[in-house]
């Protein structure tokens, strides 16, 4: 999508894709990858999402990414935070404690940006993105990333020629397709939302499904 459709997403509040609780999927599957305490986890387009916050209250240094501005300022308002902000080659980095937020493309993002990062956590980042867009997101990500790194992974799965996204929906075989030749991956679950998803269901769809991935860079 381009940069103007979720800066005016963001200005005029329309963000249906927040949620108001940390992830159940983050929640109960996390501690399967393993990681030692302190590592740092890369969030790609993580807007004013809670589960930064249980990451860090798990004990771990967060680093978003984040293009509105305005989501990035609204996430350390909300939780009573006051970042330090630096500029940061095309990107400004606002920091408060164990978490950090780079605002800007994410495409801009260099290896050097997240050599500290031995994780990925992407709950809203490759479905927000159209098909061509998701495989250059996938090729950076293998571009910048160091090894090893294992992540989680959580998409949508629906009869996309029902419904237009964003978001979009991102079925167990292209995530497979797009990523299984850098990293490992591994279906968790794959749960069925429906009834829980109103909007969807109001919109013509028969069925939503939310599968959850693991992920070990190779």
């Amino acid at each position: 999508m381009e940069e103007s459709f979720w800066q005016a997403r963001w200005a005029e509040n329309q963000i249906g894709f927040h949620q108001r609780e940390t992830n159940p999927y983050l929640e109960r599957y996390w501690s399967r990858l393993g990681l030692p305490a302190g590592c740092q986890v890369l969030v790609p387009l993580c807007g004013k999402s809670l589960d930064l916050l249980w990451l860090a209250g798990q004990g771990y240094r967060v680093l978003g990414v984040e293009l509105a501005e305005r989501a990035v300022l609204d996430f350390f308002a909300e939780q009573g935070l006051e970042p330090v902000v630096t500029g940061q080659g095309a990107l400004r980095r606002f920091s408060a404690g164990e978490i950090e937020i780079l605002q800007g493309d994410f495409f801009a993002l260099e290896p050097a940006d997240v050599a500290d990062c031995r994780a990925l956590y992407d709950r809203a980042a490759i479905i927000a993105l159209p098909p061509a867009m998701r495989r250059d997101y996938v090729a950076h990500l293998a571009r910048i990333l160091p090894r090893p790194c294992d992540g989680l992974m959580v998409t949508l799965d629906y009869e996309q020629a029902r419904l237009d996204g964003p978001p979009f929906s991102v079925p167990e075989a292209e995530v497979r397709e797009r990523l299984e030749g850098s990293w490992e991956v591994e279906l968790l679950e794959r749960c069925d939302v429906l009834e829980k998803n109103w909007k969807f269901a109001s919109r013509g769809l028969d069925s939503l499904h939310e599968p959850a991935f693991r992920l070990h860079r190779k």
